[in-house]
């Protein structure tokens, strides 16, 4: 390939989309993981199980949370592009 036709093609960082979207699921997911492990205690004490049962349940949660944020910052990327054309 030629340098020319390289240059056409390249792409740039679009760092305020970028900025935007991490700021964003900072927020979100201290709610997300919040949640988790809230919810985790929670229904460990409804439950009566002990405190393996409640890390256990805590992690369950915690994972659906990185699944969701996975969702999130995919979805985000699509309304905020990560890159644009030089």
């Amino acid at each position: 390939m030629s340098a020319k036709k390289l240059e056409a093609n390249a792409r740039k960082i679009a760092w305020p989309s970028v900025i935007t979207v991490i700021s964003a699921a900072i927020l979100i997911g201290a709610e997300v993981f919040g949640a988790a492990f809230a919810g985790g205690w929670a229904l460990a004490i409804l439950f009566g199980l002990s405190d393996t049962g409640a890390h256990i349940v805590q992690v369950i949660l915690f994972m659906i949370g990185v699944a969701i944020m996975i969702g999130f910052v995919r979805g985000a990327q699509h309304v905020e592009p990560f890159t644009r054309r030089a």
